[in-house]
């Protein structure tokens, strides 16, 4: 089976939300806590500087997705942010590390200088060891960054990577 990466179009919008708010509803990565409906959906993913889907290609189904988009504005806004969701019945295939080495293209022609994830929870393992083996560096921890659905707080790390 073979994975391609793209941009997204109308007709994923279903699959991506799906997959966007399985990952929301999990609470443990994301920190948006509602779900989107249909329109936001649309009007979400519409709204960011590129979102693109990872594909199986002999079935087009739609596996996992990202967004990219400025993380500030105006002096700051060579600096990228994104954000990388995978079903949960697809993920050990390699998926994310596809997703983010896209990204990185995508953002350096788009004419960002610097890729930063500004909130990687510490649990998140596989994260971690996905960006750093792709040749990001950590930029430092943010103490209790992180807010879980029973109340508890837990760490976050910021990474960054120069394009």
């Amino acid at each position: 089976m073979s994975i391609e990466i793209r941009e997204y179009a109308s007709e994923d919008l279903p699959a991506m939300r799906e997959v966007w708010n399985e990952v929301v509803r999990s609470g443990s990565t994301f920190p948006q806590t509602d779900p989107l409906g249909a329109e936001e959906a649309a009007e979400f993913f519409a709204a960011q500087t590129y979102s693109a889907v990872a594909e199986e290609t002999d079935t087009g189904r739609v596996l996992g997705l990202y967004i990219l988009h400025p993380n500030n504005v105006g002096r700051c806004g060579h600096v990228a942010n994104a954000s990388f969701a995978v079903a949960g019945k697809s993920r050990g295939r390699r998926i994310g590390e596809k997703l983010v080495s896209d990204c990185l293209d995508q953002s350096a022609s788009h004419g960002f200088r610097i890729l930063q994830f500004n909130a990687v929870v510490a649990s998140n393992v596989c994260a971690h060891h996905l960006y750093e083996r792709l040749g990001f560096q950590v930029l430092g921890t943010l103490p209790g960054g992180f807010r879980h659905d029973d109340g508890s707080y837990e760490d976050t790390v910021l990474y960054y990577y120069e394009l």
